[in-house]
């Protein structure tokens, strides 16, 4: 069995096919502050996507989109804000998506889910 990082790297490279299955550029992975780290973030045609990545062993501990706490969703806002602000070019349409990747106890690959607009409170 990987271990926790092994897990969410593997979760955030199938959901990175995913994206560009369906048509996004992947702009940054890992983007990384001192407040914390946007694990992909994507564009398609007006829209720029900040996107948290959940990948989950069974549902033992819950569902992957059930991870996504409301201190998680604050922090995603903040590091969103800073990547926009930091950017310095007219900015795309933000928005923050969460894809969740299920696997089997087996580690098998279950499914994957891509919620766009996933946190919607842009103050």
């Amino acid at each position: 069995m990987p271990g926790r990082r092994a897990l969410g790297d593997f979760g955030e490279r199938v959901a990175a096919a995913h994206l560009e299955a369906k048509g996004y550029r992947i702009r940054e992975r890992n983007f990384r502050t001192r407040e914390g780290e946007i694990d992909i973030i994507a564009e398609k045609g007006d829209c720029l996507a900040f996107v948290e990545v959940r990948t989950r062993r069974g549902e033992a501990m819950g569902t992957p989109a059930e991870s996504v706490t409301p201190r998680k969703r604050e922090r995603l806002l903040a590091l969103a804000g800073a990547y926009l602000q930091a950017a310095g070019e007219p900015p795309l349409q933000p928005r923050i998506d969460v894809v969740t990747v299920s696997l089997g106890a087996d580690g098998r690959l279950l499914a994957v889910e891509h919620i766009e607009g996933a946190v919607s409170h842009w103050e």
